[in-house]
Order: structure tokens, then sequence, then C-alpha cells
């Protein structure tokens, strides 16, 4: 047997014989009763025997401690209560949620297969939640999710240092240097948003909590030391601290800023951003927002999205800011486009790599102890309340993602699982595809479920993040109500590395009225802000499906009030009523086409990015050209002359549209336009 498989053994016998005892006891009577102890030095057995209880602690497994009054021997006991799965009471809506959440992420997220035994623990003995979603009224694209082979291997090593809170070394390149360097880094939390990972922890050069992101890693990352452990979590670390921060609030406050909403935002800005300072809401609708601000560039960004509907009142440089990013947008547009250096060119051999589809990978997997407690489980469960039973080996190939000669491996290890004194838990016997099973004296003790492990809990929180608004309107309840029986079933362990998931009430309510139209074939009203007008648009929609890009949610539907195919944010819907009236489905639509952009395709344009920008701008775009001057030139899709013209405008003068030629007075028009409505904007907000 492997090194590996002795401790498992080991691991697991202890398990069972803590909790067949119940009563505390020595670690003299673990040694003489437990499978794999009897044999060692008293030396090797004190080494090997806290070294296990460490790693069960961090597995999950509450073994707990106490030191005889009398002979002042330590005392070790597990109770059933910090080692089975609680009742959780959930319902079969909030299961199929969780199902449908799987299915969505299937073979994008870096977790799949702890949350996959996660979800199989949590439906012991109820119908097989992992299997596919019933119909296609949801798809999801994660937008890029770093899933190349290199990323892949980093997340794994990442999320080892994390839990194992071990100091890691790697090359590093900053964006905002354009150098690599060598970073020393004691990682405390990873989260995915806007389709890359990032990883959060202390940077030692510069004694500082940085974040870093993870596909601009370059080489192999190693451990600092060989100790297994090199630091503790700092004393009230929240990682969503660092994942919930608007974008101009990345790095350290510089100032205050005082934004004048119109009437048809305001509701947006609170939704969205309340949680970014201070949202005062007037009588006629308006608001005022106040918000701390650590780049006044990205603010003004970000003012510039909003395409009028904000206005800056204070500091006097971010409106200057404003004001001399829209100067140079008309600069810039207004006659023959610059002249651009020529490209560099591609190599054949890199041409063919950059053009390669990424291989999906679920790089991080289920610890080894948690899939044999579940599995240990399974068997158990096939007997009932009867001595034996049968269970299909290959339900269980696919069940664990386990190739046949993996599965052997597993089920003769389970078989050496003992309560101590020659008691086994399970013997488990193949006959072609079938498992037969018979439960042992004390098997009864691993029929239930064991809690989630650390990272089962944090598999399903991150998997909650990315589609929690989506899971919780279609269990017909809250993202906090879900959140909080994962906690429960995660025991006392706090899982202070994983961000609590973004809840946004309006959001849930919005998507769970969406979803019942769809599946009901029924029209909805919606209230929608667009980027076509200045104002709120009443629709009538027949809505067909919902489709999450990267952290944003769209429906596709085709609109009555316009007469056409149309997709719409979810997040600039202000409100939506389900109709009456119901509508049959419409043959070939164009919004169903699979892998379809949300926006559509009015067209393509090409962009010129500056080399201050050029970097970061391309980096996720395969159809951009780097430059012999720094600079680049890229290509997007564009579903309005509008929103073209705001993309290009946002990037403050270091974007310049060069083609369609035609369009270049459309972004020099629409940036004088949002130039008068500041002035017009901070002139009536000085009357008033």
């Amino acid at each position: 047997m492997s090194h590996d498989g002795d401790k498992l053994i080991r691991q697991l016998s202890l398990v069972a014989y803590l909790m067949a005892e119940r009563r505390p006891v020595t670690a003299r009577d673990a040694k003489s009763a437990v499978e794999g102890y009897s044999e060692m030095s008293d030396e090797a057995f004190a080494r090997r025997f806290y070294a296990d209880r460490a790693e069960l602690l961090q597995l999950g497994v509450g073994i707990t401690s106490q030191r005889d009054e009398f002979t002042g021997e330590e005392l070790y006991t597990l109770q059933r209560e910090d080692y089975f799965l609680p009742p959780l009471h959930l319902d079969d809506a909030e299961l199929a949620a969780l199902q449908t959440c799987l299915y969505l992420l299937e073979g994008q997220f870096a977790y799949s297969e702890p949350l996959r035994l996660a979800l199989q623990n949590l439906a012991l003995g109820r119908p097989n939640p992992t299997a596919p979603a019933p119909d296609g009224a949801v798809t999801l694209n994660l937008a890029g999710g770093g899933y190349s082979p290199e990323i892949a291997q980093r997340l794994a090593k990442l999320e080892t240092a994390i839990s194992k809170q071990r100091t890691l070394v790697f090359p590093y390149f900053a964006m905002s240097t354009g150098e690599e360097a060598t970073r020393t880094v004691d990682p405390y939390s990873l989260y995915f948003q806007g389709g890359q990972w990032y990883v959060v922890g202390r940077d030692h050069d510069r004694d500082a909590t940085r974040v870093f992101r993870v596909s601009r890693i370059r080489g192999d990352l190693r451990f600092a030391t060989r100790r297994e452990r090199d630091f503790r979590f700092p004393e009230g670390f929240d990682p969503a601290s660092y994942r919930d921060r608007a974008p101009w609030q990345l790095g350290e406050p510089i100032g205050e800023a005082v934004l004048d909403i119109a009437p048809s935002a305001a509701w947006l800005v609170e939704r969205l951003f309340a949680n970014h300072g201070t949202v005062d809401v007037h009588a006629d609708r308006s608001a005022r927002f106040t918000t701390p601000y650590a780049s006044v560039e990205l603010l003004a960004t970000w003012i510039i999205g909003m395409d009028g509907q904000a206005v800056p009142l204070a500091p006097p440089e971010l409106v200057h800011e404003l004001a001399t990013a829209l100067e140079r947008g008309v600069a810039a547009h207004d006659g023959e486009p610059p002249p651009i250096a020529s490209p560099i060119t591609i190599v054949p051999e890199q041409a063919a790599a950059v053009a390669a589809p990424m291989r999906r990978v679920s790089p991080v997997a289920p610890e080894r102890f948690a899939v044999l407690q579940a599995m240990l489980a399974d068997l158990l469960e096939s007997c009932g309340s009867e001595p034996r039973g049968e269970i299909s080996a290959r339900a269980l190939m696919e069940r664990y993602a386990l190739t046949e000669d993996a599965l052997i491996e597993q089920v003769n290890l389970l078989n050496l699982v003992n309560f101590g004194g020659g008691c086994y838990a399970v013997y488990a016997e193949f006959d072609g595809d079938t498992i037969t099973v018979e439960k042992e004296l004390y098997g009864e003790e691993f029929r239930r479920p064991a809690r989630l492990s650390p990272l089962e809990a944090k598999a399903i929180l991150m998997a909650l993040d990315l589609v929690g608004p989506q899971v919780a309107a279609g269990a017909g309840t809250t993202l906090d109500k879900v959140r909080r029986k994962v906690e429960a079933a995660s025991g006392r362990f706090a899982l202070r590395e994983t961000p609590p998931p973004v809840a946004q009430r309006d959001s849930e309510d919005i998507l769970t009225a969406i979803n019942d139209a769809i599946r009901r074939r029924t029209l909805l009203r919606v209230s929608y802000l667009g980027r076509s007008g200045d104002g709120i648009t009443e629709r009538v929609v027949e809505p067909y499906l919902l489709r999450g890009v990267g952290s944003d949610w769209y429906v596709e539907s085709y609109d009555r009030s316009a007469d056409g195919e149309r997709t719409f944010r979810v997040d600039r819907m202000q409100a939506v009523t389900t109709l009456a009236e119901s509508f049959t489905p419409r043959e070939g639509l164009e919004v169903l086409a699979e892998n379809r952009a949300p926006r559509g395709r009015s067209g393509t344009a090409s962009i010129w990015f500056s080399r201050a920008i050029a970097p970061r701008e391309t980096e996720n775009l395969p159809s951009s050209s780097p430059l012999r001057d720094g600079a680049a030139l890229a290509t997007i899709s564009y579903g309005s002359e509008r929103w073209l013209a705001t993309e290009v405008l946002k990037h403050r003068g270091d974007a310049v549209l060069i083609a369609p030629a035609h369009l270049r007075a459309v972004v020099a028009t629409r940036a004088a336009e949002l130039a008068e409505a500041l002035h017009a904007g901070r002139a009536n907000t000085a009357a008033r």
C-alpha cells in the first residue's frame, strides 16, 4: 500500500475508533487499537498521531482534547455532532437550484469536483443532484475563466498553500510598472471576478496585503520553506473587503467624491454601489452619491460609462479630469485618425498557440479523505437497514470521476477501515459491474454523510458567488438563507478565506420573475435604463433565455414594443412585471444562437490603444495586435453606435476609433454632448 493509502486508513480508522468508543481516550489507547499505529515506535507514533490529528482538523473533523486532571494525560473525543452533517432542511427547490448551479459551472469552475462531492453529501439518500439540468433556459459563460493548463496548475498550488498556510514564491508581471519581479506572498484567499482569478495575500517585500491576478504569475510557484505552516491568517481578515470594491477604490483611498445622479439612474446606483459610498435620494428621485476613491482616473471612467447620468461636483481634480478626458476624445476623433505604427510580426508557432482553444479542466481536486468518507456512506446507504446491499460500480465511477482501477483501490482501502479490536466498518467485493456490500457490526456509524470539509463548503460558497442570484431565484428563496445552510453544513470551522456571495435582493426578485416567465411562457413588462436614450423606457417582451456572461446576467427576448429581437441586462432593469398573457415561442430567433455575444453584432470596430494602456486593455483580446511603438490595435464587436462611442470615450483619450471611419464623427459628437451635459449639470446643481 502507498504511503498516502496508509495515512488515509490511519485517519479514517482513528475517526471510527473515537466515535465507537464514545468516551475520551488517550493517545496510548489509540496506539494500541487503531490500524497502522500499533507497529510504530513511540517516537514515530507521536509524530504520526499529532500530524494526523492536525490534518483531520484542517479537513473539518473536530477532534477535541482536554487534559485529565488526575493523570495529566490528554484525552481525545469526537462528538457525533462534530462529525456528521446536521439536518439542513434543504427542500427540493433549493437542492434543484444548487444542481443547476453545478450544471451551469461545469467545465468552467476551478472547484467543480469539490462542489460535486459536496452536493452528493447534501443529497445522500435523495435523487442524484448532479444530473444535467432538465432544460436550456439558462446558460453561463464565465468569459475567460483562466482555464489554460498553466492557470489550472497555479490554482491547485494556491489552494494548497491557502489551506495549509504556506508561503509562496513566484515571478509576477506587474501591469502598473510593466516589469516582472519575484514576489514572496502569504496567500489568504482566492476569488473569481470578471472572468479572472485573483489571490489576496501579504506581500513580504511591501509588508502589505496585495491582490495578484493569477494569469500574471509567470513560471512556477514554489513553497518558500519546508515547514508544515508558515503563517496564520490575520485577525479580522475579510476577503470581501478586497473583492467587493468599486473599480475606483482599488488601492488606498485618497479622497471623497460627490456626484449628482439623474432620476433615471439613481435606483441603479443605489442598487449596485450603495456599499461603496452613501446614496441620498431626493424628492425628485435624483440622488447625491458620495464615495471614497483611490483613483481619479478610474472614477472618471465610470462616470463616462454612466453616459450622462452622473455629474461630478467634487473634488475639483475629478471635474478637471473628466472635462480634459472628453476634450481629448473630441480632438482624437475630429478629422483623420492618428498615424499607426506597424504591427509586430507574430511567428506561425505563436499564432497557433494564441488560436488554440483553452483546455477545460477542474484543477482543484477534492481531498481524498473526503472522497473516501462520502464513498463509505454511499456503500453503507446501499444496505439501508439490512446487513447487505448492492451498488453499481459504474455509477460510483461516474459519481466520483474515477477510473476502474482507482475505484478498486478506493474500495480496498475502505475494507481496511476499522474501529479497533478487529471490528471493521464494511466489506465490499466486486462482482462484474456490481459491488456487493456487507455492513459490519459498527458500520451503521458511517451510514450518514459527514459534514462538508472546508474545501467543499468553499466550493459551494464560491459557486454561489458566481451564480448566487440565479440559484436564489430558482429556489424561490434568498441567497442569505442558502448561505446560512451551507455554513451550518461546514460545522464550526470558519471560512474566513472565502468571500461571502454578493446578495442583491432586487436582482434576485427580478431573476425570479424572469425565470417564472420563461418557464410559463408569459409576457413581461420591463422598466429599462438603456444606452440609446436618457431615461427609463417601458418594454413588453417575450423572454426566452437567461444568459450569464462573466458576472452579468442578460435576458434574450423578442421586444414587442420595438418589434424585434433584443438583449437586456438584468442589472439595468428597474422593475419587471409578469403579465397574464402567454405567448407562443417564435422560430429561428438569432438571440437564441449558441455562444452568441449578449449585445449582438451590429458590426466590428478597430480601436487603437496607446502604449500607456495597451498591455492592460488587450490582455484578454485575442484579436489584438501589438505595435512596434508599444501601442496596440484591436478588433471588437459592438451592438450599437452609442455603446461603441461610450466604450471608446471611457479610456479618456488613450483609445481612438480607427474604423468604421464614418463612426469617428459619432464618437466626437458624443464626447461633445457629454461635456455639455457635464457643464449644464454643474450649473443646475449650483442653481439649486
